[in-house]
């Protein structure tokens, strides 16, 4: 769909555009749901099955997260897989 030059200079006017306020990385997605379901390290250790030490590695982005342990991880927090594991993927514009 093609929009006029009204169309998109009025949509600029009434629009703020999204600021980038710093890079999501799985790391920091996965501490931001932790923390939005009250859970400490220790308690979604617990949860998950993982090692709190596996939690604390994955949030400061010392090991990668994983198709398996997004799956696992998401089912405990309540969100979509994807939400962790490319919390840090760019669409081309």
């Amino acid at each position: 769909m093609k929009l006029g030059k009204n169309v998109k200079s009025a949509i600029k006017e009434k629009f703020i555009s999204d600021k980038k306020y710093g890079n999501l990385t799985p790391g920091k997605a996965l501490k931001i749901y932790r923390e939005l379901n009250g859970y400490s390290q220790n308690k979604l250790a617990e949860l998950t099955g993982l090692q709190q030490s596996t939690i604390s590695s994955l949030e400061n982005d010392r090991i990668t997260m994983g198709i398996d342990r997004a799956k696992t991880l998401a089912s405990i927090l309540n969100v979509h897989p994807g939400l962790l594991a490319f919390a840090d993927w760019e669409m081309a514009a």
